[in-house]
């Protein structure tokens, strides 16, 4: 990772650059030392692929001494269950997605390209042929030289021992080489790319390092006929497999997890520090499992085993930004071979142009709540990512443990209503309620009135015959029932997992102002929908920014990258606090809100006297509340905010008229399709400017604001909804006559308006209305048509009643 950044930032222009490792170049002893190499670039994040592939086409045209540095095998991975082989199509749709070429192969095409196998086993497989053999060391060499052409110093045997510092801006590491000498080498800029000993280094400067380092088990079989072949995955078993010449590597994370404390790494008696001592036992049942699968491994034996050290996060993503406290000191951590040309020129871009080509948000530092640093947090989902990194994973199961961590005043009486919940940033948010279940039987009986049988009538409400088996999983047909009593009613939404921001002080305005596309410079009482752009003029987050007082406002945010990015620009005379702890909000939308909440509260709810998009404090009951005229779903209502220790009154003021229901994210998400609201992070990111996301609303252009010189109005793609034949999950390709032109983002079933709802970013050209498309969904192809959005109440007449 150091080497392939010294080459990325030198190739830019800046040359002056040191590394320093405490191991010799270039075998240092870290995990690059021992790592196997195998790239395969699919991933269900667009971002970890895009690394990848860059990885493909770096080390493809690396050469050393005249050597490769990649052998482009390609790579395999095989079903052996029935559920896998679902999931290869699956994972099919994701390389077709972000423009990896690669075919779903049947059994003998599988015994064609690793004649091994036993035939009896395999259903199918999943083939990439641009996969391959990163050679690790030589890869690292390569780049270090390029970079030294260039001017840049490598060290070796130079073991960091401190970060230097002075007012909050790192100014040099501290040093100690081989003959014991200390030094200071001075720098403006130091990244971290330390691997698992990132944690350590990361001490030195004040700063929590997620990163949990873990064993892994990998061993080679005595001399066999070994025909050239891809890399190889049984991910039914938690193998793969890779050739050295006459011999096959089988590494293996079926075995318990094994983590390694930073005092740990490196005991005597192994060969690197990276290399922990063999565990046999362990390995046991892989061996059988890897001579199951190829029985010619039987005539041999398991030799040169290793229990190699790797690093793993509490959420399987890198760790790529600069340190919240201490400017200029960078992490570049917990990225593997296969990743690491790509976060390499991520780092790159962000030092030298202030923000990168890619999509970072999945592996920003400041993505963690505090609570998400916690040492055993780490250790645990650590453990558990370790175990599941090869399992097939729900886009919506959550980690079961620890749990519950993070839950609104409102959660006890969730749970009293039956809340199914999952988890988000440490949240515990109920996505139904099973105290829906007599609405839903309500409303299916009142669609059979007609003469038609309830069954029958059930079908268009929750679209259960339109959603296959993954579809159904994380899911319950109340949110049917949730979501009409929401249109016909009224209903009750726990908004506190919204991170709340609280920006004050002489210079608020004029700070917003230019951080934000939209004007918020409005009188006390007004809310603004506003986004933040990078430099490139991509969408960084969406906010609502409700004006409090003339020097204070309560920003509406994502989440804790968007208090970091304000609070790093924030100037001396601005406070920036997030107050989300202390806090709780709940959604009150429906047709009957303002009939539930008028005779509770001291404001004045008619239309005229609390306009769309406007806020005011008053009481509701006994509780004082921030109320705010805005809704997610489509109609009217407000967002109540008040503090944690009030929350539970404020619950129960509401629900003791007898008017409301509990709503859930499941109902949520299909209402705010309905009426095309976009969910940041999903259906738009930084690699997307406003107007291609539907947002030119939202940008003043009459105002000066960061990345606004960076916004063009010319557009050659754009994000639209979808009506389809089928309820699909996102991440599916799209096809037009026959080729990829894009693909999904959200979806779900709108149970209002009766039909399945898939956004999607297509050409420009293939999104005008009725333009007909297909959705690639586990390899079928599911009929859509371009539709005119907003899909719900298009003349916004139901949200400003």
């Amino acid at each position: 990772m150091g080497c392939a950044l010294a080459d990325e930032l030198t190739g830019r222009g800046w040359t002056d650059v040191t590394v320093v490792d405490q191991g010799p170049l270039f075998a240092t002893g870290g995990s690059s030392s021992h790592a196997p190499g195998l790239v395969f670039q699919t991933n269900p994040s667009k971002t970890m692929t895009e690394f990848a592939s860059y990885t493909v086409r770096k080390y493809t045209r690396l050469r050393l001494a005249g050597r490769p540095c990649f052998d482009q095998v390609g790579g395999l991975e095989v079903a052996t269950t029935p559920e896998r082989w679902t999931d290869l199509h699956r994972k099919a749709g994701w390389a077709e997605s972000w423009g990896v070429e690669g075919e779903l192969v049947d059994t003998d095409r599988c015994l064609e390209l690793w004649p091994m196998l036993d035939r009896r086993l395999v259903l199918g497989g999943f083939h990439v042929p641009s996969d391959g053999l990163a050679a690790a060391l030589r890869s690292a060499e390569a780049q270090a030289g390029r970079a030294a052409e260039r001017g840049a110093r490598l060290l070796a045997r130079h073991t960091v021992v401190g970060v230097e510092q002075r007012g909050g801006r790192v100014t040099g590491v501290a040093v100690e080489t081989g003959d014991a000498k200390y030094r200071v080498i001075p720098a403006d800029v130091v990244v971290c790319a330390a691997g698992f000993w990132g944690p350590s280094v990361g001490k030195m400067a004040g700063l929590t390092v997620p990163l949990l380092p873990l064993a892994h088990q990998y061993a080679k079989s005595g001399p066999l006929a070994v025909p050239e072949g891809p890399i190889l995955r049984h991910q039914d078993r938690d193998l793969y497999f890779r050739g050295h010449g006459d011999r096959v590597g089988i590494g293996s994370y079926a075995h318990r997890p094994m983590p390694v404390g930073q005092h740990e790494i490196g005991p005597k008696g192994t060969v690197m520090p990276s290399v922990q001592a063999f565990t046999e036992k362990d390995f046991e049942p892989s061996w059988r499992d890897a001579v199951e699968l190829l029985p010619a491994l039987g005539e041999s034996t398991c030799t040169d085993g290793i229990n190699g050290i790797f690093s793993f996060t509490p959420d399987g993503f890198p760790l790529i930004g600069e340190a919240p406290e201490l400017d200029g000191f960078w992490l570049a951590e917990a990225v593997w071979v296969t990743h690491s040309a790509g976060v390499a020129k991520a780092v790159a871009e962000l030092l030298v142009d202030g923000c990168s080509s890619f999509d970072l948000h999945e592996c920003e530092l400041s993505r963690f709540e505090k609570v998400q640093l916690a040492p055993a947090f780490v250790e645990e989902r650590g453990r558990r990512n370790f175990v599941e990194v090869y399992d097939v994973i729900h886009p919506l199961q959550p980690m079961e443990s620890p749990r519950p961590m993070r839950t609104s005043p409102f959660y006890q009486r969730q749970t009293e209503l039956g809340a199914a919940f999952l988890e988000a940033a440490g949240w515990e948010r109920p996505h139904w309620f099973e105290a829906n279940v007599p609405a839903l039987e309500e409303l299916i009986r009142r669609r059979g009135s007609d003469g038609e049988v309830p069954e029958a009538a059930a079908e268009p409400l929750v679209g259960l015959a339109r959603r296959g088996e993954w579809a159904r999983r994380y899911w319950s047909p109340v949110a049917a029932a949730e979501s009409y009593l929401t249109r016909e009613k009224v209903a009750l939404y726990d908004m506190t997992p919204l991170k709340r921001i609280e920006v004050r002080g002489p210079g608020a305005v004029s700070f917003l102002q230019h951080l934000t596309t939209n004007n918020v410079d409005k009188k006390p009482g007004s809310v603004t929908y506003a986004l933040l752009l990078d430099a490139r003029g991509g969408v960084r987050s969406d906010l609502t920014v409700a004006r409090l007082a003339e020097d204070r406002f309560q920003v509406g945010a994502n989440g804790n990258l968007d208090l970091d990015w304000l609070t790093r620009h924030a100037p001396r005379d601005v406070r920036v606090r997030d107050i989300t702890p202390g806090t709780c909000c709940v959604g009150v939308w429906g047709p009957l809100a303002r009939e539930l909440v008028q005779p509770l509260t001291d404001m004045d709810l008619s239309h005229a006297g609390f306009r769309y998009f406007t806020c005011k404090e008053g009481y509701v009951g006994h509780v004082p509340v921030i109320a705010m005229r805005v809704s997610y779903v489509g109609e009217l209502g407000w967002e109540l905010y008040t503090t944690a220790d009030l929350g539970l009154k404020l619950w129960d003021t509401l629900w003791a008229t007898g008017l409301p229901i509990a709503g859930g994210r499941a109902a949520f998400n299909s209402l705010r399709l309905e009426k095309g609201y976009r969910l940041w992070g999903v259906d738009m990111t930084p690699e997307h400017n406003p107007y291609e996301a539907g947002l030119a609303f939202a940008v003043r252009d009459d105002k000066d604001f960061l990345g606004r010189d960076a916004l063009s109005a010319d557009i050659t793609r754009k994000l639209v909804p979808l009506l389809s034949a089928e309820v699909v999950m996102g991440k599916e390709p799209v096809r037009h006559a026959g080729r990829t032109v894009g693909y999904v983002t959200s979806a779900a079933y709108g149970h209002t308006i009766e039909r399945p709802i898939a956004y999607a970013w297509l050409p420009i050209e293939l999104t005008t209305p009725g333009t007909h498309v297909d959705i690639s969904y586990f390899g079928r192809q599911v009929p859509a048509e371009v539709a005119a959005e907003p899909l719900f109440d298009p003349k916004m007449e139901k949200i400003r009643r």
